[in-house]
């Protein structure tokens, strides 16, 4: 069994960051998004990832070949992004119709990772959410087992969101799904969807159970990844963690990375800071602060601030990207 991993999104809503930093390498409870979704995969045995890559996909080789070096890694890279649906079919030759784990690249669950690859049929990850306008909508029968799905509905049916989590075991009708959508022209809000291809193979007879997952992760909005982080720190034992730094108060949970220099300041709480970052006469809570970056006289709430970053003088809330220099005082 393969993993598909698309990560080639523009990260149009974490914008300034997205610009340098693919947003699945955003920093969050000490770990990336990236990281998280690997690791979960290869607890329940699969070693073959293929990264469908794009704007900054070096960034995601050079991030996988130094923290994964034992993983089976491939890398396909899709320079006009038209979707998901595109993303995956982009993959076809590698998968070579064997069966596939499909997780987007900003999905975050908590799930039986070993149930849902286990499971005897195709599966769709699901989460019940108040307004699913926004995603993609499941409609279930009395079975468990999903009857249509459609991509973002005006008028939802269900109020069962897709996550961003499949296990297909039927690929090669999937990417013939794909393909036949493209040729067609087939769109959903302007994209190429892997909502409509699933859509197709239900339509086809192939059997999708729903899988419910225990949390689902928001992590492609600055408000939500803040949540995220909160809601991680204290999953992964953040408030375990013991700091000690000159003149300075940790208020847990707080996940700070290697070789930072802190002196004369308040961290905390819900803070992940990143690697050989320096803060000095700074507070710091409820933010997230990237790697190399230096503050200085910062007072931050409720912000991301990107890497190798320089900040002086005083602030309430920020978001501001990677490599830049302010100077507030």
């Amino acid at each position: 069994m393969k993993a598909i991993i698309p990560v080639a999104g523009a990260g149009t809503k974490l914008r300034p960051h997205s610009y340098t930093q693919p947003k699945a390498l955003m920093p969050l409870a000490g770990k990336t998004v990236l990281s998280i979704i690997i690791d979960q995969l290869r607890e329940g045995g699969i070693n073959e990832f293929v990264f469908i890559v794009g704007y900054l996909g070096d960034k995601i080789f050079d991030y996988v070949q130094a923290k994964y070096p034992d993983i089976q890694a491939h890398y396909v890279h899709q320079p006009d992004r038209q979707g998901v649906g595109h993303a995956i079919q982009m993959a076809k030759n590698i998968v070579n119709n064997d069966e596939v784990v499909v997780v987007l690249g900003d999905t975050i669950c908590e799930y039986d990772v070993q149930a849902f690859i286990h499971n005897p049929n195709s599966v769709i990850g699901l989460r019940k959410v108040d307004d699913p306008r926004e995603f993609g909508v499941a409609e279930v029968d009395e079975n468990g087992v999903i009857e249509h799905v459609v991509e973002k509905p005006h008028i939802p049916k269900s109020n069962m969101a897709l996550v961003g989590l499949y296990k297909i075991k039927e690929s090669e009708q999937m990417f013939s799904c794909i393909e036949n959508n493209i040729l067609q022209g087939l769109r959903s809000h302007g994209e190429f969807s892997l909502t409509d291809a699933l859509d197709c193979m239900i339509r086809a007879g192939v059997k999708f159970d729903a899988f419910k997952v225990d949390t689902w992760f928001d992590c492609g909005r600055k408000e939500t990844m803040l949540e995220s982080n909160a809601t991680l720190l204290k999953k992964f034992g953040a408030d375990k963690m013991e700091y000690q730094f000159e003149n300075t108060v940790i208020i847990k949970p707080v996940s700070i990375g290697e070789g930072c220099v802190i002196k004369n300041s308040i961290i905390g709480p819900n803070v992940t800071i990143g690697d050989h970052t320096q803060l000095d006469y700074s507070i710091i809570k409820h933010s997230i602060v990237g790697n190399y970056s230096n503050l200085y006289d910062i007072v931050l709430e409720q912000s991301i601030i990107g890497s190798d970053t320089a900040l002086r003088g005083e602030s309430r809330t920020l978001n501001i990207g990677d490599n830049t220099s302010i100077d507030l005082g």
